[in-house]
């Protein structure tokens, strides 16, 4: 069976992504910040017949991801597909904004994309595979209030299409899921203050069964993005 890999696997998107692959039958190496969740998660996959590994990694600590991957990647086959789904958000005035947050943001959304991808990536080269990188249409709009997190979705989308265009020659395809407000744990963060219209938003279901779709290409062929929207808009 093949194996994908998926951060920010214990809840929200990541976690429906998971079962949906399961159901399909692929091996899967999840990780989160929540060890009890994940071991939640792996016993109810592992009862429909395939393989799950995880690891409790807290991708805000650059310096314990590249070890943790590769504890992680031991556990399993190599992945055929690499989902970086884990992320954050974070709302305020860009000039109020304290260092310390735009930091963490900055290393959860952008440069744990780029650890997690620089642990994966060489492994998946012998055999070819797809790396899918969940941004926002924050990424090519400017809201106020959202700005840091405007410019990490911006700057993974960069990060993205560069990728491709490096690991081609290796048999690697990337590509973005991009996506509107979607009803995820995000919007209950302490780092979020919104009073939009959950129920208006797209469902953790409707993102995940894309997500699945995108990772069920022909390796022939490349979406290198994907943007799904509510039907109401941006909001």
């Amino acid at each position: 069976m093949p194996t994908a890999l998926i951060t920010g696997a214990s809840r929200g998107i990541g976690r429906r992504t998971a079962e949906l692959l399961a159901q399909q039958g692929w091996d899967l190496l999840l990780t989160a910040r929540s060890a009890d969740q994940l071991d939640q998660l792996g016993a109810q996959l592992r009862d429909q017949g395939v393989s799950v590994a995880s690891a409790a990694i807290d991708l805000t600590q650059a310096d314990a991801i590249g070890s943790a991957m590769a504890d992680l990647l031991q556990q399993g086959a190599t992945p055929a597909v690499l989902i970086n789904n884990a992320g954050a958000a974070y709302t305020g005035d860009l000039m109020a904004m304290p260092l310390e947050r735009w930091q963490w943001l900055l290393q959860l959304n952008v440069t744990s994309v780029m650890q997690v991808c620089s642990a994966v990536v060489p492994s998946m080269r012998k055999h070819g595979g797809l790396v899918i990188n969940i941004s926002s249409h924050a990424a090519r709009n400017a809201f106020p209030q959202w700005g840091a997190y405007c410019v990490t979705k911006a700057a993974l989308a960069s990060f993205t299409r560069c990728l491709a265009e490096e690991e081609r020659g290796h048999g690697i395809r990337a590509c973005t899921l991009t996506l509107g407000a979607v009803n995820t744990p995000l919007w209950d963060a302490e780092t979020v203050q919104s009073d939009f219209d959950r129920r208006a938003m797209l469902s953790v279901d409707q993102a995940a069964e894309t997500l699945a779709n995108l990772v069920m290409q022909p390796s022939n062929q490349l979406i290198e993005d994907l943007t799904l929207m509510p039907a109401a808009g941006a909001f």
